[in-house]
């Protein structure tokens, strides 16, 4: 190296050497006020912490102790770990507004809704008509099996056989959702499908389903299944609302609570993304940043599974897809089931349902331009599967149809008899798996138990205060009332595989 050189780079490695500081000084500045801006809010903005938001239960399932257990075993393990909890809420202060009125006290209006919420629990239904098939259904996060009830009711009026799985951390206390790993959920799934899949006997189809968080499981599922032939393959998969990637964002999680280790009680609080009144009695409504830390792993497990499937070529035998997605869906997005899943397939029999929003009258006029965009591109591109439209028939009325937009370019229009509610501007993600009628969520009128008006169809008006609940929290739509076309769907697929 002639000395020129040597003198130009002894020249550059000063202002190297002070530029490389200077980054690891502003990484360390914005990771160390990331970690104390959450924590202060934690400690000053949330409500206070509950019972039910710091006690944890040491009978729930665990990957490390407990992977070796088959689905009658986790059953028994599941049988303790409600009687724990049963115990635990004996020894609470019952006086509380929070108690008195939220989903642990049984004389509650909320758990007498759900007379008293049997569905927390995993659950096995059997059809009244000789088996025809066997399901693994799969509920998302701070969920409960009860969001997969409709679909599996559907299942069984068809002949199937469907099994239910309570996923680790949920149906219990939202404190445990600050232990549970995507591990946990990954075993538990695994037993829950091999006990599934004996059960099906050859000439029977075996489905894996899924909502939310539940979705991404049963994929997950599918794709090693793919790779792994020690695991029975599905014969078809059925996702509501699938969470196939979630906001960028969701990384920091991964450090926000760091400070929760630290013994106060105080700082028990940076656990929490949100603290909510408990009043539903099959979805927490209070959120662990552990929460967010597991689905975001998850998620990114499933877009590395997805690539690996494409690369191999393993995912041209990925058995069919069946989604059901509203177009706009604030908890997950619906891009990455179209981008980053349909993308990938090819053949007629994946489909996907989208759920456009309300273009009729006034309800359109005030929409956002972008609200249906995902729609109109979908429509518009090339596509190797099955694009089912369900929208207004035209935007003078709120009449909903079925646009089928085949691979092969072919359109058909089919009309549902079934009409967008006045005010309803769109789906939501939370409203996806449940019928109009849910007794818990149902938006029709009458909806409910015993003279209790079902959590869906609530809409109060007046000041945040006056009732234990956030009123904007109720605007959100609870239930689905195109659930009619779900059901005809999953009839026409069980037809079908009937005569295979």
């Amino acid at each position: 190296m002639s000395r020129r050189l040597r003198e130009l780079f002894s020249q550059m490695a000063v202002p190297i050497g002070w530029l490389a500081r200077r980054l690891v000084s502003l990484a360390i500045t914005a990771f160390v006020s990331l970690v104390f801006g959450f924590t202060l809010y934690a400690v000053l903005v949330l409500p206070a912490l509950e019972p039910w938001h710091t006690q944890t239960l040491d009978r729930e399932f665990s990957a490390l102790r407990d992977a070796n257990l088959d689905f009658e075993g986790y059953l028994k393990l599941e049988a303790g770990l409600f009687e724990q909890m049963r115990d635990s809420i004996e020894s609470w202060d019952h006086t509380g507004e929070a108690y008195r009125f939220g989903r642990f006290n049984p004389a509650s209006n909320v758990s007498r809704l759900a007379d008293g919420a049997p569905y927390n629990r995993s659950f096995r239904l059997m059809p009244a008509i000789p088996v025809t098939g066997h399901a693994l259904l799969l509920h998302g996060l701070s969920d409960s099996p009860y969001s997969m009830k409709a679909l599996a009711e559907s299942l069984r009026a068809r002949g199937f056989e469907v099994t239910v799985l309570r996923m680790p951390g949920h149906g219990t206390l939202p404190a445990a959702m600050t232990q549970m790993t995507v591990a946990d959920w990954t075993a538990a799934v695994r037993l829950a499908a091999r006990d599934v899949a004996a059960r099906t006997p050859g000439g029977q189809p075996f489905y894996i389903g899924g909502y939310s968080t539940g979705g991404t499981l049963a994929l997950q599922y599918a794709l090693d299944a793919l790779a792994d032939p020690s695991l029975r393959r599905p014969d078809r998969i059925l996702l509501v609302s699938p969470a196939i990637e979630v906001p960028e964002v969701a990384v920091v999680a991964n450090v926000l609570d760091l400070l929760s280790i630290v013994p106060l009680p105080v700082l028990q609080k940076v656990r929490w993304q949100e603290i909510g009144v408990e009043y539903d009695p099959y979805k927490f409504n209070s959120f662990a940043i552990n929460a967010t830390r597991q689905v975001s792993r998850s998620t990114r497990a499933l877009q590395e599974s997805l690539a690996r499937a494409v690369e191999s070529g393993r995912i041209e035998h990925m058995p069919p897809v069946v989604t059901w997605q509203s177009v706009v869906d604030a908890t997950v997005g619906a891009q990455g089931v179209a981008d980053l899943l349909y993308a990938r397939l090819n053949g007629a029999a994946h489909r996907l349902v989208m759920f456009d929003v309300n273009r009729a009258g006034a309800v359109g006029s005030i929409q956002r331009p972008g609200a249906g965009a995902l729609i109109e591109r979908l429509s518009k591109a090339p596509r190797g599967y099955t694009l089912d439209v369900v929208a207004n028939t035209n935007t003078q009325g709120r009449s909903v149809s079925v646009r089928r937009l085949a691979p092969d370019d072919s359109v058909s229009v089919r009309d549902t008899g079934l009409q967008w509610p006045e005010t309803l501007v769109s789906l939501s993600h939370v409203a996806m798996p449940f019928p109009p009628d849910d007794p818990a969520y149902g938006l029709n009128p009458g909806s409910g138990r015993d003279g209790i008006p079902s959590i869906g169809s609530w809409l109060f008006r007046g000041e945040n205060g006056a009732v234990t609940v956030s009123l904007g929290s109720l605007v959100r739509p609870r239930s689905n009332p195109f659930w009619q076309l779900i059901d005809e769907d999953v009839a026409a697929l069980v037809e079908a595989d009937r005569g295979k």
